[in-house]
């Protein structure tokens, strides 16, 4: 996997989270706060540590924000702050834009001057909380959209000794297996005669709905 060059502007603990675990994962991590204690406390768990008003487009521009993969406009409590980092980081070329939101509003604003992605940290992480505690069967659930979603999903007895073709989830469910996790291995875009064993995390992607209807099978 290639090292890609992200910038995390706004270091609260969302931002603060994300910039240390991209780092983690062997990436280059700028880490972006106008608050120089914020700055301090990640300088030696991110590859630079910068104090700037990521609202003053002189000090990004010389920060060289176009020549970063990513974006990540973490910036909370300030809407007004949150927009125009996201607006210049925009102007600047940077290739792909996430952004922290705090209601729908914020988010359609965001949209449409060009972030790729909005995220509800809040919101996402209550949901994904909620499932898993629904169901033992579901690790993970995360969801895209109001309604479109991806789960990890634990395999259900009757789908064991059975290949993807056989079960025919596409049609059935209307989902797309994306992944299979085996042990410590993972398959991606399995084929068609791949057979489901026990144990097997199947990650599916699809309708919230539809995915729901495997979650209540599963339980």
């Amino acid at each position: 996997m290639s090292k890609k060059q992200f910038i995390v502007i706004g270091l609260g603990r969302f931002g603060t989270s994300v910039a240390e675990t991209l780092y983690a994962l062997g990436n280059d991590v700028l880490a972006v706060d106008i608050d120089e204690e914020a700055v301090q406390n990640i300088a030696e768990r991110v590859t630079h540590a910068v104090q700037v008003d990521a609202n003053d487009e002189v000090s990004l521009r010389a920060l060289g924000i176009g020549n970063f993969d990513v974006a990540i406009i973490s910036i909370g409590s300030d809407i007004q702050a949150n927009i125009l980092s996201t607006l210049l980081v925009k102007e600047m070329n940077v290739k792909h834009i996430i952004t922290k939101a705090n209601n729908a509003l914020h988010a359609k604003v965001l949209y449409k001057i060009g972030a790729n992605r909005v995220i509800f940290p809040e919101r996402d992480m209550g949901i994904r909380v909620a499932h898993n505690l629904c169901s033992s069967n579901i690790l993970d659930y995360i969801e895209l959209s109001p309604d479109f979603s991806i789960a990890e999903i634990v395999t259900p007895k009757e789908w064991e000794g059975h290949s993807l073709k056989e079960l025919d989830l596409r049609v059935r469910y209307s989902v797309n297996v994306v992944a299979i996790k085996r042990d410590d291995n993972i398959e991606v875009s399995p084929a068609a005669d791949e057979v489901i064993q026990e144990g097997d995390i199947i990650v599916a992607i699809g309708g919230t709905a539809e995915l729901n209807g495997i979650e209540s099978l599963v339980r």
